[in-house]
């Protein structure tokens, strides 16, 4: 493992995507515990992709156009259901404790946001191996994964940290809350409409 996989890591996930979008968004509007709840989420939904980079079924993903337009499209529908719910949350008393709030619920929300991100797989199957030796274990390649999974929860949970103290900030203004939720929500319908014109 040297600078360069560490380097180029880091700017892979820094740079906001739905798992970030998620992360800031509940944040936002649930506070710093209820976000790095968030940020784990979207860490776990990273391991069914690094099993399968692991163990090879990546290269079906890649080679499949069938399966990857069948995770493409369920992924994108999901976005959109997620984009959904954060526009028409602006709506609901903040005073509300909604079922969405609890633990298991945001994470479980932030595990499908990334199982159903087909770009993912391509990453782990294109990426992470450039930074191996032709001789290189199993072993090898899942200990980059790793380093990638706790690179992502870190910097995600910078995020959320950040965002909830904005939430705070904002807290007391409902319709500057009402405008953020609003437009993370968009955010997430525009990476939907992206990753559906995305081809094989």
């Amino acid at each position: 493992m040297g600078p360069a996989f560490l380097l180029t890591s880091l700017i892979v996930v820094v740079v906001p995507g739905t798992g970030v979008i998620y992360t800031v968004s509940v944040a936002l509007a649930r506070g710093r515990r209820q976000g790095i709840i968030a940020a784990f989420g979207c860490t776990l939904g990273i391991v069914p992709h690094l099993v399968a980079a692991v163990f090879g079924l990546s290269a079906f993903l890649q080679t499949g156009a069938l399966a990857f337009r069948t995770l493409k499209y369920v992924g994108v529908v999901y976005l959109l259901f997620l984009s959904f719910t954060m526009i028409r949350s602006e709506s609901k008393p903040t005073t509300t404790e909604a079922p969405e709030r609890a633990a298991a619920s945001v994470i479980g929300r932030g595990v499908l946001l990334n199982l159903l991100n087909p770009k993912l797989t391509l990453f782990f199957f294109a990426f992470l191996p450039q930074f191996l030796s032709r001789d290189a274990s199993l072993a090898s390649l899942l200990g980059l994964g790793l380093v990638f999974m706790a690179m992502t929860l870190a910097v995600f949970a910078v995020y959320a940290t950040l965002a909830a103290r904005l939430g705070e900030t904002w807290a007391a203004s409902t319709r500057i809350r009402r405008r953020v939720e609003r437009s993370m929500g968009l955010l997430l319908a525009g990476f939907a409409v992206k990753l559906a014109l995305t081809e094989n």
